[in-house]
């Protein structure tokens, strides 16, 4: 068993007690931030004369060697470690002898696993982002190619008023909008370097913490010792951060599934995205959309894990928080998987234009413009209110929609109406009067896909930042 520490112990650790103590099965994850943290740590290290410039290049030479070796195949990461640093100081020592013995100068584990997830999860933050922007690109471009596909937009899923498929994909985009803003707002916080807090009280050796934090592209040194290696707020809000996104991913993810249903046929999934039943040949079943909704718990699981793990726990650091990571690798993974699988399956779907529109117009989306149209006349809003829907019993009874009605039939109920009627509650002209920024008029679209447009472009510059600091 290969442990950092031992010199106060007179026994060997019980079998079983190792390997509940152990995460090398977990935290192997991060082998190359743990072995870039040390090369900044290193570096520093000679900078401030407390290591020699050849053992400084033998200790940089020797992790080099070890990075290449796992990252080909050749080394092994094997349980016989107690953690991912046991397992590259081991190596090191074995490669290079006394020299690898001084890397550990001047840090703890505390500090150096907080780093070592820092940089992981810094670097899981912008993937994440990354798919988002893809993901953007994509509702947008359905966005443009139906501006004039005209649906019913729902409250207390029941047919309420006409939208366009455009206006309804561009409520997702502002969440996913939301959501990348939630990402740069975590990156931003917490990108400062814990490394140098040591166990909890700094260290008594001259380091230079900003230099390191610098090497890492850190914004600079953690303020706290105490707070350096306590704090898992970053992760947390990740988590937070992740779980909004598949609640984003869910809501549109059940409206798929409602949309590609038989009763709505609103939808066709490519075949590459669906799955058929063992037993019964007609069905094609949405099931990336149902396994993106189920999930969504799994994530949000994550969350309330950790928040339950560090609510009750004292500074500073405490075997608990090894807790951390194997949920929070698990909800990135989940995540990253999910958006990649919706992307492709919403990307590949055919809307059925028609259907939709159909749908609109018998869900009577309509009514309420017929009602502004007496009023326009002089008609108080609730006789209109009233009259409006006397014509909709009316339709319901005869199986057709108003724009359907003969205009003698629309007399009999209020003598106001004319001829123009039917052009008043065209699809067209319900969608097109709206015009309001943020409405689903044409116009007011259009303004929103350029702004969206920009965004895309602005936002880029900020990911290419974030790249080449990762």
């Amino acid at each position: 068993m290969a442990q950092l520490w031992g010199g106060r112990f007179t026994k060997e650790t019980d079998q079983l007690v190792y390997n509940f103590n152990a995460s090398i099965s977990f935290d192997q994850k991060f082998y190359r931030q743990d072995i870039l943290g040390s090369m900044a740590h290193v570096k520093m290290l000679a900078k401030q004369g407390i290591l020699t410039e050849e053992e400084r290049d033998q200790i940089l030479e020797g992790l080099q060697g070890i990075l290449r070796d796992v990252e080909d195949g050749t080394l092994k990461i094997t349980d016989q470690y107690e953690d991912i640093h046991s397992f590259v100081e081991a190596n090191l020592i074995d490669r290079i002898g006394d020299a690898g013995k001084k890397l550990h100068t001047g840090r703890s584990r505390n500090d150096q696993v907080a780093l070592d997830m820092k940089l992981y999860t810094r670097e899981e933050v912008v993937t994440v982002d990354h798919l988002l922007e893809e993901l953007l690109k994509t509702l947008l471009k359905i966005m443009e190619e139906n501006l004039d596909t005209y649906m019913p937009g729902f409250t207390h899923l029941q047919k309420a008023q006409p939208i366009t498929l455009a206006h309804h994909i561009g409520a997702y985009f502002e969440m996913f909008k939301r959501d990348r803003s939630r990402l740069y707002d975590i990156y931003q916080r917490m990108n400062v370097c814990p490394l140098g807090a040591g166990a909890l009280a700094g260290t008594t050796y001259p380091l230079d913490r900003a230099y390191t934090a610098g090497l890492l592209k850190f914004e600079g040194p953690t303020l706290n010792s105490i707070d350096s290696v306590a704090d898992r707020d970053y992760l947390i809000e990740f988590l937070s951060a992740l779980s909004t996104i598949m609640m984003h991913l869910s809501r549109f993810s059940e409206e798929v599934i409602l949309w590609n249903s038989n009763e709505y046929q609103f939808i066709e999934l490519d075949d590459a995205y669906s799955t058929g039943s063992s037993i019964m040949p007609q069905k094609k079943n949405p099931d990336i959309a149902e396994l993106v909704r189920g999930k969504t718990g799994r994530v949000y699981g994550a969350l309330m894990s950790l928040l339950t793990t560090m609510k009750g726990i004292p500074l500073a650091y405490n075997k608990d928080m090894q807790e951390d990571k194997e949920l929070t690798f698990d909800a990135i993974d989940t995540v990253k998987g999910c958006i990649s699988l919706f992307q492709g399956m919403i990307a590949t779907a055919k809307f059925n234009k028609t259907v939709m529109e159909d749908s609109a117009k018998h869900g009577f989306t309509n009514a309420t413009d017929a009602a502004d149209y007496l009023v326009n006349h002089g008609v108080p809003f609730r006789d209109a209110h009233g009259i409006v829907g006397q014509l909709v019993l009316r339709c319901i009874e005869k199986k057709i929609p108003l724009d359907e009605l003969s205009l003698e039939e629309w007399k009999e109920i209020c003598p106001v109406f004319e001829e123009d009627i039917y052009e008043a509650i065209s699809l067209k002209t319900c969608v097109e009067k709206r015009v309001t920024i943020g409405a689903p008029g044409r116009a007011a679209m259009e303004q929103v896909i350029e702004a969206q447009k920009k965004y895309l472009q602005e936002n880029e510059k900020v990911l290419d930042f974030f790249e080449k600091l990762v």
